[in-house]
């Protein structure tokens, strides 16, 4: 048996200025910003949501822009698994910490390791 659910609104942003595109879905949103540079590679900015709330992050990409999906679970192996059976591809493993997905409708999205420390409540268990 493993868990999954929706974890992250990722809002994928082809500018140059990730800090500026912060800024606008701040407050279009209305959340703070928690940091215009995640990880240190200025690529991710995160906006503040509640415990309940997906996660919001921005990604400096260099495709158009788009709003894609994550889906966190506690065994990745099998969530693409099960994923697969329902008509999604892999395209590609990234970082070693998560799988890109393609949908059967051609949307892409992806699946990850749990992105908070309390994994619940809101979670799908899957035999």
């Amino acid at each position: 048996m493993h868990h999954s659910r929706l974890c992250t609104i990722v809002i994928d942003c082809q500018t140059d200025s990730l800090a500026a595109a912060a800024a606008f879905w701040s407050h279009a949103l209305g959340k703070s910003v928690v940091t215009v540079d995640q990880d240190g590679d200025g690529k991710y900015a995160e906006l503040a949501t509640e415990d309940d709330e997906p996660i919001i992050l921005l990604q400096r990409v260099d495709h158009d822009s788009r709003v894609h999906l994550d889906i966190e679970t506690d065994d990745l192996e099998a969530e693409v698994a099960r994923l697969e059976k329902l008509g999604a591809q892999r395209v590609a493993f990234v970082r070693e910490r998560w799988w890109v997905m393609q949908a059967p409708s051609g949307h892409r999205f992806c699946v990850v390791r749990p992105q908070r420390d309390r994994f619940g409540p809101h979670l799908n268990r899957w035999e």
